[in-house]
């Protein structure tokens, strides 16, 4: 299990409750092994209390991967939607705080992104409506950004950049570890910002 942890899940990394660390091991245990492979039983042995005692805390193991996607989700907005507001009037600058933010944020919570990637199917047809509304808005964040970098462009390319751009930054879980962080981070975001800025092309996606 990688020793790094996933800091979306805590609202402080120095001491985090039981049930933050409840959250973090059932994090690193589904982005190893799957959701549906992990038991409740599994992340008592991982934080060292007995599987009954994690009902204490989470109703189920459902119920712990419903908070930990909506936790993540709800950190992605605000903290997008603060940078925005923080960067100024520049969509440059508006762009690049959302890009330096994306990055730390995929590099701070690896095992996150990979349960976001592959378990969001796992979820309720409740929670996963939930889940994806706060997707759609943290999306939404970015297409108004790009929006104003590209006048010219359709909602619909803006969009499907964003996505590209995610897709990038995402892909931390394969390549984290590789580079040192900092380098790592450098070489993300100066490939996200490319990708962001660049011509969309002679051919525009239709609205």
């Amino acid at each position: 299990m990688t020793s790094q942890p996933d800091s979306a899940l805590h609202s402080d990394a120095a001491n985090p409750s039981r049930r933050e660390q409840i959250l973090r091991a059932a994090a690193q245990l589904f982005a190893e092994r799957g959701s549906r492979a992990v038991g409740v039983d599994d992340v008592g042995a991982a934080v060292g209390v007995t599987g009954p005692a994690i009902y204490r805390h989470f109703a189920s193991k459902d119920a712990m991967l419903a908070e930990m996607l909506l936790r993540i989700s709800e950190r992605l907005l605000a903290g997008g939607t603060e940078r925005i507001a923080a960067a100024g009037d520049s969509p440059a600058g508006q762009l690049r705080a959302l890009v330096d933010f994306h990055v730390d944020f995929a590099l701070d919570n690896p095992a996150l992104i990979t349960v976001q990637d592959r378990d969001l199917g796992a979820l309720s047809e409740r929670d996963a409506r939930r889940v994806r509304q706060l997707q759609r808005r943290y999306v939404e964040e970015w297409v108004a950004v790009l929006a104003r970098l590209h006048p010219d462009a359709s909602t619909a390319t803006c969009r499907a950049r964003a996505h590209a751009v995610f897709g990038l930054i995402n892909s931390t879980p394969h390549s984290a570890g590789r580079l040192a962080r900092p380098a790592t981070a450098g070489l993300l975001a100066a490939m996200a910002v490319a990708a962001a800025t660049a011509p969309s092309g002679a051919v525009d996606l239709a609205e």
